[in-house]
C-alpha cells in the first residue's frame, strides 16, 4: 500500500514536472491552467491567513483570495524549474506580497475616498441656504444645485486642462466653452475669493487647511466660498 502511495506522488510530480517543461520550453499556453489547478489550494490557504493576521483595508475574504490568485498567475509566468526551488517555495512570497499591494492599495484608495467625502461635505454645508420662514424649498435645491454644479465644472475644467484626451460622447464643444468661462470668472475673482475657490476646486485642499493657509476661522472660509459661487452664479447668468 506504501509502495502503491509512493508511485501514485512520484507520477504526479512526474506530471507536473512535464507540466512546466512544455510551458517554460515549448511555449504550451495550454499548460498554464492545469498549473493553476494544481496550486490554487495553496493560493487559498495563503490568503486566509493574510486575511486573519492583518488588516483589511475593507476587503473581504474573497478580495483576498482574487489578490492570492493573481500573485500565482504572475508566480507561474515567473518560476523556472531547472533553478532547483520547488514552486511552493518560489509562489509563497510572491502570494504573499500581491495581497500586500492590493491591501496597500485599498488602503490608498480607502483614504483618498474619505478625503473625498471631507471635502464634498465642506462644500454643500457652506452651500446650504440658511432656513428662512415660508422661502419655497424647490426655489432653493434648484440654488443648491446650480451652485454644486459650478463646482463640478470648476473640477471638469481642471481634468481637462490636465488632459489631452479628445471631447468624449457625453461633452461637447459648448461644454467646454463654459468651463474656460467658469476658469475665467474664477482669475477674476477679488483676493480671497480666489484663492478659496482656487485651493478649494484646483488643489483639493480643504476648508480647514485653507483657513490656515489664510489665517481665518474654517467657518469665514465657507462663507467665503458661499459668497464666490454665488458671485460666479451671477456672473455665468449675465453672460
Amino acid at each position: 500500500m506504501r509502495r502503491d502511495g509512493l508511485r501514485l506522488v512520484e507520477r504526479a510530480s512526474h506530471a507536473e514536472a512535464a507540466l512546466w517543461r512544455r510551458l517554460r520550453y515549448e511555449d504550451d499556453g495550454a499548460c498554464r491552467e492545469p498549473l493553476f489547478d494544481l496550486y490554487a489550494a495553496l493560493a487559498r490557504t495563503i490568503a486566509r491567513a493574510e486575511f486573519r493576521r492583518r488588516p483589511a483595508y475593507g476587503l473581504e475574504k474573497a478580495d483576498f483570495e482574487q489578490l492570492a490568485f493573481e500573485g500565482l498567475l504572475e508566480a507561474i509566468e515567473r518560476y523556472d524549474p531547472m533553478h532547483g526551488a520547488p514552486f511552493s517555495a518560489f509562489a509563497r512570497p510572491r502570494i504573499r506580497g500581491a495581497i500586500a499591494d492590493g491591501a496597500a492599495r485599498s488602503s490608498e484608495g480607502a483614504a483618498q475616498f474619505s478625503a473625498r467625502r471631507r471635502l464634498e461635505a465642506d462644500r454643500l454645508k457652506s452651500l446650504l441656504p440658511a432656513a428662512k420662514a415660508g422661502a419655497d424649498p424647490l426655489a432653493e435645491l434648484a440654488e443648491l444645485a446650480s451652485a454644486l454644479a459650478i463646482g463640478m465644472m470648476v473640477e471638469s475644467a481642471r481634468h481637462a486642462a490636465n488632459s489631452m484626451d479628445a471631447l468624449s460622447a457625453y461633452e461637447s464643444l459648448a461644454w467646454r466653452d463654459m468651463q474656460v468661462r467658469v476658469m475665467e470668472e474664477i482669475d477674476r475673482l477679488a483676493g480671497t475669493e480666489r484663492s478659496v475657490m482656487q485651493q478649494h476646486y484646483l488643489n483639493d485642499v480643504p476648508f480647514v487647511e485653507i483657513a490656515r493657509l489664510l489665517k481665518v476661522s474654517k467657518g469665514r472660509v465657507a462663507q467665503i466660498h458661499r459668497a464666490a459661487v454665488a458671485r460666479l452664479r451671477t456672473r455665468l447668468r449675465k453672460e
